[in-house]
């Protein structure tokens, strides 16, 4: 494809102010769509975007240097500039259009499920692709924990990445047989536009409570943020909203064929009487279509909306009952989400989960009490260069909530550690303690709690580590430094092992 057939599109969407510089759009072969000027390899168009801190126009020098045959921008070009300048009225819509054209719009060949809310996306997400896979349509993921495409799971760096990289693993699945697509669409993807271009089969909204707002100014901004999702769905693709959330009723009037569910009020599709432990679920699920059963080795409440939403999706896109049912048993567990990290002969419990909000940890400990037979210890921190009004939240419903609290480092980066715990920590006051014996220890560094847990623990006790999840990593300063909780656990167990058979 030539840059004169790629910009087409632009003037097709309406997006161009003009064309400046010296020439016209050429007939030179394009090789790729960037926006990173040092990544720039020769024969591709960059498109420069305005960041934070930095226009990208002004790196426009350093890629035409690496052999950009274009630069795409919506400032006016240099009066110096010798290839073509494109002038558009949003630089980050045109990298999303240019995206999908250069990679042949591979969502119209295939079904992309977009999701979206603040909490449960990953796990909704795996399990609507092991239903689809049951159902014998091979389907990737695009995620926080991963990209899945095809048999090949690759580590993610953002939840939903930058245009050129969604609609290239997108032509990837494409070409590797993969039909349908469950895909994390976050609110910091809405927002910038990484997934105009992407033709949605349908659209899932999981809840939404207090989050990213250092991106976004306020509740409402980061609702509206999540609403694009739905309202870019075409005619006949369902939007599944969870109208237990109070934002719910308010995207079924978006999409023109919502499909609600719940637990608590009346939707399409219900539970039946729920039944929970650690070693998971189990309830039936009403819908239009009849009842179905659920055997999950989810744990918790969190899960149950997690499953409605996969049910519901599924539903809508007429997969089996069958299908849907040996999806959900298929999964045993996704990483880093109520992930238990023990063994079943220990005497302690001890689960890992990347709850890292204060109504995601709300609900991972409530989830987690009633099946407690000891206390309920509880590891966490917020992350720095953050939201830092959640921190005095996150303490208060670990304190209302927690046996014994050990407050640490999550990923402080440019932030001082003690600084972080002590907002923390300001949230667990006398009226939000669980009792007056409540224990609390503040301890930056993270491993080092992690094993202080574990060794305080008692047969019958949980220990809930939150925060982190899935990450494999820790950025302290401007290093990101290797850091597994699951495997930070693992090594405190085996120490207590240890020290047990030695006695």
């Amino acid at each position: 494809m030539t840059w004169t057939e790629l910009s087409s599109v632009l003037r097709e969407r309406g997006l161009l102010k003009g064309t400046a510089g010296t020439a016209a759009p050429s007939h030179d072969v394009v090789t790729g769509v960037a926006y990173d000027s040092r990544r720039v390899d020769p024969g591709q168009v960059f498109v420069a975007l305005k960041g934070l801190h930095a226009d990208g126009a002004s790196f426009a020098r350093q890629a035409i240097e690496r052999g950009a045959v274009a630069i795409v921008s919506d400032q006016p070009a240099p009066p110096d500039v010798s290839i073509s300048w494109t002038t558009v009225t949003d630089s980050r819509q045109a990298l999303a259009m240019l995206s999908a054209a250069f990679y042949g719009h591979p969502s119209s060949q295939m079904q992309v499920i977009g999701i979206t809310g603040t909490n449960g996306k990953t796990t909704t997400a795996f399990l609507i692709a092991s239903i689809f896979d049951a159902a014998g349509r091979r389907c990737g993921v695009l995620g926080t924990v991963g990209h899945r495409i095809g048999d090949d799971m690759r580590a993610a760096t953002h939840t939903t990445p930058e245009a050129p990289e969604v609609q290239h693993m997108l032509r990837q699945m494409s070409e590797r047989g993969c039909g349908v697509c469950a895909m994390e669409v976050s609110s910091h993807a809405l927002s910038l536009r990484r997934v105009d271009g992407v033709t949605f089969a349908a659209g899932v909204f999981t809840n939404l409570t207090r989050d990213h707002l250092d991106f976004h100014p306020d509740m409402e901004a980061y609702f509206q943020a999540k609403r694009r999702l739905f309202e870019m769905l075409p005619p006949d693709a369902p939007s599944l909203v969870n109208l237990d959330d109070p934002r719910g009723a308010a995207l079924t009037e978006v999409g023109r064929r919502p499909v609600t569910y719940a637990v608590n009020r009346p939707a399409d599709i219900t539970t039946g009487p729920l039944s929970f432990s650690l070693e998971g679920l189990a309830f039936d699920v009403r819908t239009p279509r009849g009842t179905l059963q659920v055997r999950s080795s989810l744990v918790g409440r969190p899960n149950v909306y997690n499953i409605l939403a996969a049910v519901s999706t599924a539903t809508a896109l007429d997969v089996s009952f069958d299908a849907i049912e040996r999806g959900l048993t298929a999964l045993s567990g996704v990483p880093g989400r109520f992930q238990i990290v023990s063994r079943p002969k220990d005497e302690l419990t001890v689960v890992v989960d990347y709850a890292h909000t204060d109504d995601a940890l709300r609900n991972l400990l409530e989830t987690t009490r009633p099946l407690t037979h000891g206390q309920l210890i509880t590891v966490f921190g917020c992350g720095g260069d953050r939201d830092r009004t959640k921190r005095p939240l996150m303490g208060a419903v670990a304190g209302r909530l927690s046996d014994l609290i050990l407050i640490t480092s999550d990923n402080p980066r440019s932030e001082d550690p003690g600084r972080i715990i002590e907002e923390i920590r300001r949230g667990i006051t006398a009226n939000t303690r669980r009792d007056s014996a409540q224990q609390l220890f503040s301890m930056v560094d993270r491993r080092e709690a992690i094993a202080k847990a574990i060794e305080l623990a008692r047969p019958g006790d949980v220990v809930l580590i939150a925060g982190k999840g899935h990450e494999k990593y820790q950025v302290i300063g401007e290093e990101m430094l290797p850091f597994d909780d699951v495997t930070v656990a693992q090594d405190a167990l085996n120490r207590r092992r240890s020290n047990s058979s030695v006695v």
